[in-house]
């Protein structure tokens, strides 16, 4: 085998190995958030999760009467009075509804398929590395319902339930870097 054939084998290997990563990284955001949940890491779940939206998305889904988007805060430069009426009016406390979806519990259980507060207890996480591959396939394992290079729909099901599935939203922000930016909860949990 010559030198030039070597080298074309690997630009060929290292394409396959980018692509295969790239393709599969929001796979590996989901289970990085899931695994952050479970070993109740609050600074993974930080770095994997982008608040604001998926607090928007889930407000949307539970308060009746919330707006589906907000309108953009007013700026200072082209809305100086809306600034400074925006700054004095009441600000008022998200929904607790909301709230308790969005702590360590609360994505533990969604990543798991249930809602927070009715799913069954964890598994302990002390045990043999058997032990714990047997516990992840057993699980509800996560579909990929959409793929494209920006924005990937990740899918649980409920165990033991037809039809009751929670779809997580990624979104790109960088190469290799996705974010949680949405929380489609099943029909019946929703009550706007």
């Amino acid at each position: 085998m010559t030198l030039q054939k070597r080298i074309w084998d690997l630009i060929v290997l290292a394409i396959f190995v980018f692509a295969a990563a790239f393709v599969s990284a929001p796979w590996f955001a989901f289970r990085a958030l899931k695994a952050a949940a479970q070993y109740e890491d609050v600074q993974a779940i930080g770095e994997l999760v982008d608040f604001p939206a998926v607090r928007r998305s889930l407000t949307a889904q539970l308060v009746v009467d919330a707006p589906a988007a907000r309108p953009e805060a007013p700026s200072l430069w082209r809305d100086p009075l809306g600034v400074f009426k925006k700054a004095i009016e009441p600000i008022a406390p998200p929904e607790p509804k909301v709230e308790r979806y969005l702590t360590v519990a609360g994505f533990w259980a969604l990543t798991r398929g249930y809602a927070p507060g009715r799913a069954p207890a964890s598994p302990p996480l002390d045990g043999s590395a058997s032990d714990k591959l047997k516990d992840s396939v057993k699980g509800p394992q996560p579909g990929i319902d959409y793929w494209d290079p920006n924005r990937v729909r990740i899918s649980v099901k409920r165990p033991g339930v037809r039809g009751r599935v929670t779809v997580f939203t990624f979104e790109r922000r960088a190469l290799f870097t996705w974010k949680l930016v949405h929380i489609r909860l099943p029909a019946d949990e929703r009550q706007g």
